[in-house]
């Protein structure tokens, strides 16, 4: 395949795929053998052989192939020349009117930083296996200060560990103020603010310990700790907004597409998967291992290979109803934008992978919710056995958190019974289900009054003379306008 025509190959080319390219020895032959991210029609970054060697490769096509190009090259050279750790551009070649493409040493079986964090995410708070990943990723943010670059797109998939060694990649997103000298203090807030704002916000009281790893590295500047938190907090309210615009259009993370007779929007890397649960979801659900079968909505397990999902119908009752609904987003809609902004806030919810509406001349129908499967007791069969006694510690300290967290982003459920608060054995920790009435609140009098219907509506699980009972009451947090004398 010429490069020109690799512009009309679409988001799933054919593998393998032979791009005839050349480099200072000459033509040669480019076999991309595996796609790790595409850009249909302008980015396509994968794994590939390139004279007997394996490489990573960056072949960029379209209108913008020659303004990316420039960027990615001068990223990687900047990076080269200031001695920082990144994988060496083996070869690289533009033409124009066609594209361009990169190709660097390809780091066997390396595994992101990202991944490194995930594996202990779920350990106590700055547990010492939290440190060592945070630390290594601070230590050589600090060095890429120091030499005064910045990732514009810094984030721990970014940072590769490989050999005993992290390396920084993707230099398209690294940029420079003046290249050997220490960024300036406003750059370095502004960067660490990106970092630390797709960390947990518990860190946040751990922040002076942490930075201690950066300084090390990068003593230029003194860190003022409330600019920080500042810089923090103004970079999570973009990346929520962002996100939650994602989840609603095509892109590289979701499949979408909506019209007059219908929507569906799939996490992407799922939509092989779910494709025979889609097709037709009514019998999948009518056959799954029934949970509800109320009017409003029908909830069943499904087997799907060797996963077990949740789907959820939300039905149409009778007319009356169907006209109270037709002109408004689905409650399976809302549940899906509601469980994408608590994964992105951190607080533990099942997948939502994809949701569907029926649709008749733009007017709403039925609507369907699939999510991943959570397993675990609720908190009403969990707890059974210490109504008049204390729950295991570990089990507290986790609904410590989840209501600190709502608290913190003013998140309140809408209907808090304990049938929709799962034990998650896999992370320790309970996990909120059924999101349809959950809401983020921007007015903090909103928020204390719906909390404290929260608050109410879960202790009203348990009779309220009993020891479980007066123990929750103690320890979950109020708001200071729903404290009664």
């Amino acid at each position: 395949m010429e490069l020109a025509e690799l512009k009309q190959a679409g988001r799933q080319p054919d593998l393998p795929l032979n791009l005839n390219l050349e480099d200072a020895a000459g033509p040669a032959t480019l076999v991309l053998t595996q796609l790790l991210r595409v850009l249909p029609g302008q980015r396509y970054v994968g794994v590939a052989e390139w004279r007997g060697r394996k490489v990573l490769a960056k072949v960029l096509v379209g209108d913008k192939t020659a303004r990316h190009f420039e960027r990615e090259l001068q990223g990687a050279g900047w990076l080269a020349e200031q001695g920082l750790p990144t994988p060496p551009l083996l070869a690289h070649g533009v033409r124009d009117g066609e594209g361009g493409w990169l190709l660097f040493d390809y780091l066997e079986s390396a595994s992101s930083l990202w991944d490194g964090w995930r594996a202990v995410e779920q350990q106590p708070l700055l547990s010492e296996a939290q440190q060592t990943v945070l630390a290594q990723a601070l230590t050589l943010i600090g060095q890429l200060h120091g030499k005064g670059l910045w990732q514009a797109d810094l984030h721990l998939d970014n940072l590769m560990q490989h050999g005993g060694q992290l390396f920084i990649i993707d230099g398209g997103g690294v940029q420079a103020e003046v290249p050997g000298q220490p960024l300036s203090k406003s750059r370095v807030l502004a960067n660490l603010g990106v970092f630390f704002a797709q960390l947990p916000a518990e860190l946040e009281p751990f922040l002076e310990e942490l930075l201690v790893h950066y300084l090390l590295a990068n003593g230029a500047h003194a860190l003022p700790l409330e600019a920080l938190l500042k810089e923090i907090a103004r970079t999570r309210q973009w990346r929520l907004r962002d996100y939650l615009r994602k989840v609603a259009r095509d892109c590289s993370l979701f499949s979408a597409v909506s019209g007059p007779f219908g929507l569906q929007v799939i996490l992407r890397r799922e939509q092989h998967a779910l494709a025979p649960v889609l097709v037709d979801i009514d019998r999948v659900i009518e056959q799954g291992q029934r949970f509800k079968d109320g009017g409003s909505a029908t909830v069943a397990r499904i087997a799907l290979d060797d996963r077990s999902l949740v789907g959820k119908r939300y039905n149409i009752k009778h007319f009356a109803h169907w006209l109270r609904r037709f002109w408004r987003p689905s409650r399976a809609w809302h549940s899906w934008i509601e469980g994408h902004r608590l994964q992105v806030l951190g607080i533990t919810t099942p997948q939502p992978l994809a949701v569907l509406e029926r649709r008749w001349c733009w007017l709403r129908g039925r609507a369907y919710l699939i999510t991943e499967y959570c397993g675990g007791q609720d908190i009403i069969a969990r707890f059974q056995g210490h109504l008049h006694g204390s729950p295991p510690e570990a089990e507290l300290l986790a609904l410590d958190r989840l209501f600190a967290a709502l608290l913190r982003e003013r998140i309140s459920h809408g209907d808090f019974k304990g049938h929709n608060l799962l034990w998650d054995e896999a992370r320790a920790c309970w996990s909120l289900i059924d999101l349809d009435a959950m809401q983020q609140h921007h007015s903090a009098r909103s928020f204390a009054l719906a909390y404290a219907r929260d608050r109410a509506r879960f202790l009203r699980n348990w009779p309220a003379e009993s020891a479980l009972y007066q123990l929750l009451n103690q320890r979950l947090p109020r708001v200071p306008d729903t404290r009664q004398q």
